[in-house]
């Protein structure tokens, strides 16, 4: 049963209650390998159920344009002085509604319609708010793109700082969504500063992995910092700006009023506990596991024939390439969903196919962390993956029908937040 019991909803609404109690439960099954998913504490579920939803609060603490914010305030306040001890920034707003509008008021506090912003392609790794043409980003912007090698499918940094030089951007993004490798932010800000640009930082992946220590901080890099509160970090569906002293009240303005009301109170009082967990040993612990799952996972799949992008990974995401194994990305990431192993196709760099239909899967180690599975259990995930894969080329049903009861086998002695079994 969901953990909060929602008994009141039953009541109410049987039906919602019913499809609610049906996802908690695949949850529980599933191996969930989406990269940008995880399952937040039971605390944070709390938070994010309670009566602040009920509040609006324009503005920021000590500055609201409604009445009614003695708790509000300390709460908000609390959210902010946690990101910025755990971060180590002079500032942070946790107001955006998400990941992609944090990514638009960095357009919004230092751009005009058609300047250059310079982030990764998206068919590399990056993400639709760093300039692509299908976003309002590469609409209202000029998009300057960088890719990464086709040799080592990594980053080169001389060709992104020949490239800076050559188009002068006022922006330059670092990270993105689909990245397995390090992301270089001393090189990045060096480029930053030679052509005079913002540097911002996207690390919505690799929160988490920033704060429990698991990978480099660009915090005395990068002017500005974007993240998701969710992913590794393991807080609800929200966001976060920080940014040094010099750019906060710009960032502050571009959120509100530039681009949204009220903030969502229960949703930054879930990033305020989310904070403090991620604060803890037990977090760091998690942090530096996640990266030993996933690279042991990844270790595990090259011995299965799995040809990865970049050869491998240095934080909790795998990009693979299925083209050696005889299908595409979607026909076999369904599959695998019916074979109970939850993950999303997704384009590889220079794939020949259409991105939705693309050649690639990608997949994280993250929520496999947070249930309790170690680097003991990633060989047989990769068997599973690799016999579900041969078995979606061969239309073999009873196969992914047999594998997906192992998997729920194996996850039914590992608890999930926010699950109980009857």
């Amino acid at each position: 049963m969901h953990v909060p019991p929602i008994p009141t909803l039953t009541a109410a609404d049987p039906q919602l209650a019913a499809l609610i109690e049906s996802e908690a439960k695949r949850q529980h099954d599933k191996l969930r390998m989406i990269a940008s998913e995880n399952y937040v504490s039971t605390a944070v579920l709390e938070a994010s159920g309670t009566v602040l939803t009920n509040k609006y609060s324009e503005g920021y603490a000590g500055k609201r344009y409604y009445e009614g914010q003695q708790f509000i305030d300390p709460i908000e306040t609390l959210a902010i002085e946690r990101a910025r001890a755990l971060f180590g920034v002079d500032h942070a707003n946790v107001q955006p509604y998400s990941g992609s509008p944090a990514n638009l008021a960095v357009y919004l506090a230092f751009l005009s319609p058609g300047d250059k912003v310079m982030g990764m392609a998206l068919p590399m790794g990056g993400h639709l708010t760093h300039g692509w043409s299908v976003s309002a980003t590469g609409k209202w912007f000029t998009p300057v793109r960088y890719q990464v090698s086709r040799e080592t499918g990594r980053i080169d940094l001389d060709e992104v700082r020949d490239l800076a030089l050559r188009e002068r951007p006022k922006v330059i993004f670092c990270g993105g969504t689909a990245v397995p490798r390090t992301i270089d932010f001393p090189g990045f800000a060096e480029i930053a500063r030679e052509v005079g640009a913002i540097l911002v930082a996207d690390i919505a992946h690799i929160a988490g992995l920033v704060a429990g220590g698991a990978h480099p901080s660009p915090v005395g890099y990068a002017d500005v910092i974007t993240t998701t509160t969710h992913k590794t970090l393991r807080g609800p569906r929200g966001a976060m700006i920080m940014t040094t002293a010099e750019y906060a009240s710009a960032i502050d303005k571009a959120v509100f009023p530039g681009l949204q009301g009220g903030p969502h109170n229960h949703t930054t009082a879930s990033i305020a506990v989310a904070l403090k967990e991620a604060s803890t040993e037990d977090f760091r612990r998690y942090a530096h596991q996640v990266v030993a799952n996933a690279q042991a996972l990844a270790a595990a799949m090259v011995e299965r024939g799995f040809e990865l992008s970049s050869g491998g990974t240095d934080n909790h995401l795998i990009l693979a390439d299925l083209t050696s194994k005889g299908i595409a990305g979607k026909p076999a990431a369904q599959a695998l969903d019916r074979a109970g192993i939850e993950l999303n196709y997704n384009t590889v760099p220079y794939d020949t196919r259409k991105p939705f239909d693309p050649s690639g899967i990608r997949l994280g180690a993250a929520a496999l962390t947070t249930r309790g599975l170690t680097e003991q259990q990633m060989p047989q995930v990769a068997a599973w993956m690799d016999e579900a894969v041969s078995a979606a080329v061969k239309d073999d049903e009873a196969t992914l029908d047999r594998i997906a009861g192992e998997v729920s086998d194996l996850l039914a002695t590992y608890p999930m937040p926010g699950y109980a079994s009857a």
